[in-house]
């Protein structure tokens, strides 16, 4: 049975980095240090009851988007997100 996306307008305060983040419905992750958390089964439900940071592991290209892996610090969990253009990759490219 495949999951319809839920659409979530929501700001948020970034638990690893500490800045506001000004959510437009699809923000996932912070665009300043690209961590999440992880409040979702799919996409919005907000039904994932983990609660852990999920740290950005890896970077690649799709097309012209970089897509983002996360991964759950509590439970492993992994998930793939698309970046936005105010998305710092360019300084966890540099990290890594």
């Amino acid at each position: 049975m495949s999951q319809k996306f839920i659409k979530n307008k929501e700001d948020f305060v970034c638990e690893k980095c500490g800045i506001l983040n000004i959510g437009d419905g699809y923000t996932n992750h912070c665009f300043n240090c690209l961590w999440s958390k992880h409040v979702d089964n799919f996409p919005g439900d907000r039904g994932a009851f983990c609660g852990g940071l999920m740290s950005p592991i890896t970077i690649m290209m799709k097309g012209k988007t970089y897509i983002i892996t996360h991964r759950c610090e509590i439970c492993g969990s992994e998930k793939n997100n698309k970046s936005k253009v105010e998305d710092k990759i360019s300084e966890f490219l540099q990290e890594k």
